[in-house]
């Protein structure tokens, strides 16, 4: 089983340092929800969120969107073998359940995850998706409690795609762990939680290109034969 940890992603609703702003203001009218209850976007916010600590890498939530869409909808997903968490950098995680079908609208999607944050779980009367606060993603890890965790990193050493998953077999649970952020590096002691810190690539690449790279390895190395032939 591969687990697929989201890590650090930044995806979380509107500050209530910023919610009084009018921009914001006019947007919850619209939305009929309060400041605080919006998800925090930079497409949209831009100009309040300069007031926040690390404005230039928060709110976006489109990152997110992409790289779920890329993972659920994978041949290892289909097939059972893909668990999917995404952590925030707010220390929440959503357990994503592999049946869950992600609206493809973004402007959906940012409505579900509004509705996420507020009421805990979607949808509402049998959860696919599930928030858990409090959690950082240390305690996500041991909670999952992964035969190897690995680490996608630029700082970590360079490999190629045979080499991911040596001495591994399908009999094991792998955590693969990829930062979920437009640019910089990860807000969690990453070191600290990581059996191996890897990279597959010498310039830094998007979080959604390391994820289908990531799912298409493990594909390849174990499950080729039973899933393509």
């Amino acid at each position: 089983m591969l687990h697929l940890i989201l890590a650090d992603s930044e995806l979380e609703t509107v500050p209530s340092i910023i919610s009084s702003d009018k921009s914001i203001q006019r947007k919850a009218q619209r939305r009929g929800r309060k400041g605080t209850e919006l998800i925090l976007d930079s497409n949209y916010y831009h100009k309040p969120m300069r007031k926040l600590e690390d404005s230039n890498r928060r709110g976006r939530p489109d990152i997110v969107h992409v790289c779920i869409l890329a993972a659920l909808d994978s041949p290892l997903n289909r097939e059972g073998c893909l668990n999917m968490y995404i952590h925030t950098r707010n220390d929440e995680v959503i357990n994503i359940d592999s049946e869950t079908r992600i609206p493809r609208s973004y402007n959906r999607f940012i409505g579900l995850m509004e509705q996420l944050f507020l009421v805990g779980g979607v949808p509402p009367d049998n959860p696919l998706m599930k928030l858990e606060r409090g959690k950082n993603l240390t305690d996500l890890v041991d909670e999952i409690n992964a035969d190897k965790t690995i680490t996608f990193t630029q700082e970590g050493r360079k490999i190629g795609r045979d080499e991911l998953f040596d001495g591994l077999g399908l009999d094991n649970d792998i955590c693969v762990v990829i930062g979920d952020f437009p640019h910089g590096d990860f807000l969690s002691n990453v070191d600290g939680l990581s059996d191996d810190l890897v990279c597959i690539y010498s310039e830094s690449l998007d979080a959604v290109t390391v994820v289908t790279h990531a799912i298409q390895f493990y594909e390849d190395y174990f499950l080729s034969d039973s899933i393509f032939s």
